[in-house]
C-alpha cells in the first residue's frame, strides 16, 4: 500500500531525525519563571506535529463530506483541540507556526500536501479505505508522539504530548471498532 509506506517514511524521518540530533544539552532553566529554551529537535517535533494534526483534521474533514459518517465529523473535530494545544506551544516557546494562514489541504512541508492527495484519493475509494486511512493517520500520530515524549524534558510539552496521545489511541480504538463492524456486517 503506497500511501501507508509513504505515511510511515514520513513518520519514521521525523523520529529518526530526533533520535540523530541527540537528547539535548543539560538543564534548561526548570528551576526559573522564565520559559526554558527548546533544543532544535524540539522546535521541529512541535511544527512537525503541528502539521501533522492539521492534516488529521484536513483529510478527516474531507472524508466527512464524502462519506457523511460520524466518525470522521467527531475525529476532525477532536483534532482541532490537539491542533490547538500544539499551536499553544508553539506559541509558548516562540516557534513560528508552520499552519498560519494555511487552508485545509495546504502545508509548508510539501510532503503533508503530496500525503493530504495520497491519503484522501485512498479514502475516496471506498468506506473500509476511509477507516484504513483513520487507522493509518492515528498509528502515525502514537508514533510521533511516543517519540517526542522521549526527546522533551519539558514538563507543558510531556503534558500534551501524554494528552494527544492518550486522544490518539481512541480514535485509533474508534477508527478500528468502525471498521470491525464494516468487515463484519459483509461477511
Amino acid at each position: 500500500m503506497r500511501v501507508g509506506m509513504t505515511f510511515a517514511f514520513i513518520v519514521l524521518s521525523a523520529a529518526l531525525g530526533s533520535q540523530a540530533a541527540g537528547q539535548g544539552s543539560g538543564p534548561r532553566g526548570q528551576g526559573s519563571c522564565e520559559t526554558p529554551a527548546l533544543t532544535s529537535q524540539e522546535k521541529s517535533r512541535l511544527v512537525f506535529l503541528r502539521e501533522e494534526e492539521k492534516l488529521a483534521h484536513d483529510v478527516y474533514q474531507f472524508l466527512d463530506g464524502q462519506w457523511n459518517l460520524r466518525i470522521f465529523r467527531n475525529i476532525a473535530l477532536s483534532e482541532v483541540t490537539h491542533f490547538q494545544h500544539v499551536g499553544l506551544l508553539l506559541s509558548r516557546y516562540g516557534v513560528a507556526d508552520p499552519a498560519a494562514g494555511r487552508a485545509a489541504g495546504e502545508y509548508t512541508d510539501l510532503r503533508f500536501g503530496n500525503l493530504y492527495l495520497e491519503l484522501t484519493a485512498k479514502g475516496s475509494g471506498s468506506l473500509k479505505d476511509a477507516l484504513e486511512v483513520g487507522i493509518l493517520i492515528e498509528n502515525g500520530d502514537i508514533a510521533l508522539l511516543e517519540a517526542g515524549l522521549i526527546e522533551t524534558a519539558q514538563p507543558d510539552i510531556k503534558r500534551v504530548y501524554t494528552n494527544l496521545l492518550n486522544g490518539s489511541s481512541n480514535h485509533l480504538d474508534a477508527f478500528e471498532t468502525v471498521l470491525e463492524i464494516l468487515q463484519a456486517s459483509v461477511r
